[in-house]
């Protein structure tokens, strides 16, 4: 059984950074791409960052372009979003996804395994 788990959200000011991690058991991650995606109150999921399996290749919404960073660690089964310059638009639940294939997607329905979802929130 996959699970994926976040971690690392909370509460910090406009300006401030965060790391998030989620960690997956019940597969190797090295074969697939990761991606994170969130969903603010009231809103639709919406795509955030994806990395290719080597990590080689990655995508970012215009939205978190120059302010978020998505890396792995293989070896550790662990995906991470480093998100600096936070804005109160950046409030969501933030969930990481693991994909079908090695190649880093935008669309949600490529992703078949999901994390429960971890709360950051940004204050003005």
């Amino acid at each position: 059984q996959v699970q994926l788990v976040e971690s690392g959200g909370g509460l910090v000011q406009a300006g401030g950074s965060l790391r998030v991690s989620c960690v997956a058991s019940g597969r190797t991650i090295s074969s697939y791409a990761m991606a994170w995606f969130r969903q603010g109150p009231g809103k639709e999921r919406e795509f955030v960052a994806t990395i290719s399996w080597t990590g080689g290749t990655t995508h970012y919404a215009d939205s978190v372009k120059g302010r978020f960073t998505i890396s792995r660690d293989n070896a550790k089964n662990t995906v991470y979003l480093q998100m600096d310059n936070l804005k109160p638009e950046d409030t969501a639940v933030y969930f990481c996804a693991t994909g079908r294939t090695g190649w880093p997607r935008v669309d949600s329905h490529e992703y078949n395994y999901w994390g429960q979802g971890t709360q950051v929130t940004v204050s003005s």
